[in-house]
Parts: C-alpha cells; structure tokens; sequence
C-alpha cells in the first residue's frame, strides 16, 4: 500500500468512527427522551426517520466546514468546524421536536448529549491528528517552477504542511531538458507544479499522470475561466461554447431575492450588536463612528462602501493609500476587536439593502487599486463582471495578505461557477471564517497588495 492510500484508509476510518460516536449519542438522547414528543404512533419509523435526518444534516455540515481534514487542518480547526457541525444538527432536530409537539420540550438532555459528543470529538481529534503525523510518513515532493520563484510558496508549504508535503527539491522547470526533467519526476510520490507555463505544464503532466504521481498545479487564470464553459456536440469536433452564467436573468432575479432575504435577517440579528459598536467607537476618541471610502463593483460603477471605523481619525492623511500592515498602530482598540470578529463589515448590509453590493461576490476593490491592477494584470477586470459581495471565495479560501493575484483566481472561481446553492454554500462557510484568525492577519510591514511583479498570462 502507498502513502496516498495508506493516507486515505486512515481518514475513511477516523470518520467513521466520530461519524458512529455522534448519531449513536444522538439516537440514544432521541430515543429516549425527545421522540415520545414527536411521535404519538410509529414512533420507532419515526425516531429512525429522524435519526437519518440528524446523520444527513450533519454528514453534510463536516463536509461543508472540512471537518475530516485530519492530515490538512490544525487540531482546534478540526474541533471547531465538528463543532459547528453538531451544534447545527442538534439544534435544527431540537427544533423540530418543539414544532411538531408544539411546546417547549426540555434542552436539558440535549444539551448534556451535546457536551458529550463535542468532548469525545475532541478526543477523537487529538488522537487521531497524533497518529497520523506520527506514523503516517509524508510525501516525498518535488517542486517544479516556471518563471516566478517558488521561495514564498515552498515556504508557507513546509509551514503549515510539513507533514503532508517533504519537499526536498524545488527545480526549475526552465533549467532541465525533457530527459532530464522526467529523470528528477521519477523518484518522488508527489510533483507540484508552481506557475509553469502551458507548454512546459502540458506533457509534465502527461509523464506524472502516466506514472501515477501525487499531482498538485497552480492554475492560470485562463484554466479558471475554461470552467464557464460548457460540453456542446455540434460536429464530429468537441466543442465548449461560453456560458455566460453570470449574465443569466432568471439567476439574477434569484440572487436579489436572496440577497434582500439574508440583508433583512442579517440587520434584525446585528442591531444590537451593531449599536453597542457605535457607541464603543464614539466613547474611545469621540471621532466618527462610520467610515466611507469609494469602491468599484459591477462594470466599474463607482460606490461608498460604509464600514465601522476601526482606525484612528484621518489614517490616510491627504489621501494617500497606506496598507494596513499585521501590528498597524493606526488601529484603535474597538478596531482591533472589531476587525478580528469583522463586526467592521456590518454596515454593509446597508449597501446590500441599497443594491450596491450582493451578500456574495468578490470583494469591490478601491478605485486607484482597480486602476493599477487593470493595467498591471488586465484579467482583473473580469472581477467586475458581476456585482461585489460582502464575503466570497478570497474572503473565505484566502487571508486578509493573501496577494491580489491569488485572490483575482480564487475570485474568478466564484464567477464561472455562480449558482444559487454555491451562493449559500458560501454564506454558510462565513459563519465559520469569522472566528478564524488567520483569514484576518493583516498585510506583513515588507508587502504591499501592488501585482506588478506578476506577468500577464502568454
């Protein structure tokens, strides 16, 4: 047995265990207490009925937040995102039982069940974790890159994935023949591909597909868009035509629709929190509480994104723009809780309600860095093919010093994909980047969001 399957036997494992430890805890709880208030006959069709419910309801919330990412995420992110899982299908079957038997039904026994799964999960995910990086070995890896140095990837790589990723060279894919590029392949489990060009890339991944290697590729912009295309058989030739899904009016209408439900609900559940803010920020410095800048969202209209103001009065004086660096002395102290809980964000909702902005889209960017990232990388405008958004995929997939051109990927990956589902999808996994730390670091004291340095795609 190889790594890669040794690796996916132990995660099929761990998951089935949690998965039977936290329905079994939840049909003995249901069983014995809650489904006598569901079910006045067929109680045992019932109570199976609604076990299953739990199991789907969960299954798919782990799924959702990565919960089984054993070998991928840290410890407290596996915790967490298990936790957000139970918490959700134990209170929607609460939930249900309070409805249908119509009267308040006691928490209790639920929630010493819940305390219950949540200890033994983290039990589980300790374990586990523990056992994998002890002896599961990580793959021996082979970077290959193309014209951009690979240093700054290699070495968030070994940070955080140092036990899934042994890199132990990183070539340039420039530097080697073919005999000899193929020659270095060999040995290793695991080739990843960093900015190669397509020539190149192509028949590098024939030879490591061909072989069954390990194969990761970073993706050009032009990979990206190919995923709004569509399979159309016209001739004998295969063909894909452009979709265009961004543009469909039926989608759109259902996209306002959504966005003024979840603005409105959004607004009723921050009210409070939003006017303990401003008072917070008024009593600190007595400056203003709100704060407008001039942003570009769909086809480069011009609009004022309102946000909490959580840095000193005047941070950028005369106008100039000043990045916000990880230890910025310009934040206040309400800046620094709210920013870390993107409480900052909420006014927003008013820009939504307004229709200036969508609950999901790629975030609208100031206009001198539209300008600039147009002309360095003029793909970016392809951001504004569709209206920006509270969150999206660079909020939730990327960190607030992930750089502009990954961000522009991540972004276009939401653009060719748009749907109704993958909009709640995205709404749902914020509930959870809100409370991850790392999605909010600010930018290092050495970088700046400036993408020059990227080339344009040949």
């Amino acid at each position: 047995m190889n790594l890669i399957e040794e690796k996916d036997k132990l995660v099929s494992k761990s998951k089935n265990i949690v998965n039977f430890y936290i329905v079994s805890l939840f049909f003995i709880v249901w069983f014995c207490f809650y489904n006598q208030f569901v079910f006045g006959v067929n109680r045992i069709a019932g109570g199976v009925f609604s076990v299953v419910i739990y199991f789907i309801i969960y299954n798919y919330f782990a799924k959702l937040y990565r919960a089984y990412k054993i070998g991928t995420y840290k410890i407290s992110e596996i915790i967490f995102s298990q936790f957000l899982a139970i918490g959700i299908a134990d209170t929607v079957l609460y939930v249900e039982c309070c409805l249908v038997s119509r009267r308040y039904v006691n928490i209790l026994p639920g929630l010493v069940t819940a305390g219950i799964q949540i200890l033994g999960m983290a039990v589980w995910a300790v374990y586990t974790k523990q056992y994998f990086i002890r002896y599961i070995d990580a793959n021996a890896t082979l970077v290959l890159y193309g014209g951009e140095d690979s240093a700054e990837f290699v070495r968030k790589l070994k940070q955080k994935y140092e036990h899934l990723f042994r890199i132990k060279e990183c070539i340039s894919i420039e530097d080697c023949t073919k005999e000899q590029l193929y020659a270095k392949i060999a040995p290793y489990d695991t080739v990843i591909l960093y900015e190669v060009d397509r020539g190149s890339r192509t028949s590098t991944m024939e030879y490591c597909i061909e072989h069954k290697k390990n194969l990761y590729i970073t993706p050009r912009i032009s990979d990206i868009i190919l995923q709004g295309f569509e399979e159309r058989t016209l001739i004998d030739t295969p063909l894909f035509k452009y979709e265009y899904h961004y543009l469909d009016a039926r989608k759109y209408r259902t996209k306002c629709l959504l966005d003024l439900t979840v603005s409105i609900i959004a607004l009723i559940f921050a009210a409070v929190p939003m006017a303990v803010t401003a008072i917070a920020i008024k009593l600190e410095d007595g400056g203003p509480v709100f704060f407008k800048q001039k942003r570009c969202t769909v086809n480069g209209r011009v609009f004022e994104i309102i946000k909490f103001r959580s840095m000193i009065p005047d941070a950028e004086k005369e106008g100039a723009v000043i990045p916000c660096t990880e230890h910025d002395a310009r934040i206040t102290k309400v800046g620094r809780v709210i920013r870390r809980f993107r409480i900052d964000e909420l006014p927003q909702i008013f820009n939504i309600l307004k229709g200036d902005m969508s609950v999901v889209g790629p975030r609208p960017e100031r206009v001198e860095h539209v300008k600039k990232y147009c002309l360095e990388v003029p793909e970016f405008a392809y951001r504004m093919r569709v209206k920006g958004g509270l969150t999206g995929y660079a909020q939730i997939f990327g960190k607030y010093n992930t750089s502009a051109y990954d961000k522009l990927k991540l972004d276009l990956m939401y653009i060719e994909n748009q749907s109704l589902l993958l909009d709640l999808k995205m709404i749902m996994l914020t509930v959870k980047t809100l409370f991850t730390p790392e999605s909010t670091e600010g930018f290092e004291e050495e970088k700046s969001k400036m993408i020059g340095k990227w080339k344009n795609e040949g």
